[in-house]
């Protein structure tokens, strides 16, 4: 599932483009919001595939060195290990899997290089000689194997990002937190799993779908108000010499702080101070800590923030540089 960290990324980076469109038109910008989480979905579906594409290329030399006229001791006898490995078949056979990149139509067919460039390089790459040399092979060691080819290889794949990039805007940012779901998905398979058995959903639950809706509406319909919290806790500064991604960055904090009683103060601060260090200047972070302590005294002293259950673990302020 998606974790709440890129909900939060995925709200910005549409916010964003709605404050530059200044168009007001927020059922479509929250169109674009659901559309861009469901690219990251497609994304993780679309790495499976890329992996499966990676084993047929494999299963491919095999084929094409057993038609040699005269083949090799070592063509007769191929190392079959990655290409029967037990993880990729489960993959290949997955229910929800198939049924995915079938109605989406995913294909690598347009990008074939990028499969073929990664095998090339694989077969080079010295935990792919160790996997395959290894005497002892088992269901955990296919795990072991893929779990690393995914963390360790794929997604550090200059030529993959650059064509992801290329085929879509929102996959700018995915990559990391794509990999960590394929690599939860594969650490809950079993042996036994059979082809019914369940990927990682859209959503871990229908509250983090509703977290991200919440978040993204009420920032838009309290822009107004914020813009002023966030006016009268800056010192000897505007709000129209601010950045426009510190301000929104701030937005969404407050919101978030107010909107949300069960969140812990300290967690969405440290949310969005980390964002504000990726997407915004290199001062921001500490600018944006600092204005939001203000704020977040403020709006404390005026009640308006009620924090309940969770929210009121880690509640006190923290400084964060």
């Amino acid at each position: 599932m998606i974790s709440r960290r890129l909900l939060r990324i995925k709200a910005l980076t549409v916010l964003y483009a709605f404050n530059r469109r200044e168009d007001d038109d927020l059922p479509r910008a929250e169109k674009e919001l659901m559309f861009s989480i469901g690219k990251t979905y497609d994304l993780y579906h679309y790495l499976l595939l890329l992996l499966i594409d990676i084993a047929d290329i494999a299963s491919e030399k095999i084929d094409q060195a057993l038609q040699k006229k005269i083949p090799t001791p070592e063509d007769l006898n191929p190392n079959r290990r990655f290409i029967d490995n037990a993880v990729i078949s489960q993959f290949r056979n997955n229910t929800a899997f198939k049924k995915h990149i079938s109605s989406n139509k995913f294909s690598w067919v347009n990008y074939s290089h990028i499969p073929r460039l990664l095998y090339n390089k694989m077969i080079g790459w010295e935990v792919y000689e160790e996997y395959m040399k290894s005497v002892t092979g088992n269901y955990q060691t296919d795990k072991k194997f893929i779990t690393r080819l995914f963390t360790e290889f794929i997604s550090v794949s200059e030529d993959l990002l650059a064509c992801l990039e290329e085929q879509s805007i929102y996959w700018n940012d995915d990559m990391e937190f794509v990999i960590v779901m394929i690599e939860k998905t594969i650490r809950k398979m079993k042996a036994d799993s059979g082809e019914d058995s369940p990927l990682m959903p859209l959503f871990k639950n229908e509250e983090d779908k509703e977290f991200v809706k919440i978040l993204f509406r009420k920032t838009i319909m309290n822009s107004k108000k914020t813009t002023e919290l966030i006016n009268s806790n800056t010192t000897n500064w505007e709000v129209e010499r601010i950045a426009l991604m510190d301000i929104l960055v701030m937005q969404l904090a407050i919101n978030e702080v107010i909107e949300f009683p069960e969140i812990p103060v300290k967690v969405t601060l440290n949310e969005y101070i980390e964002m504000a260090k990726y997407y915004c200047t290199s001062k921001s972070s500490t600018f944006v800590n600092g204005i939001l302590d203000n704020i977040i005294k403020e709006t404390r002293e005026k009640g308006l923030i009620n924090k309940s259950g969770r929210g009121l673990m880690g509640d006190s302020l923290k400084k964060t540089n």
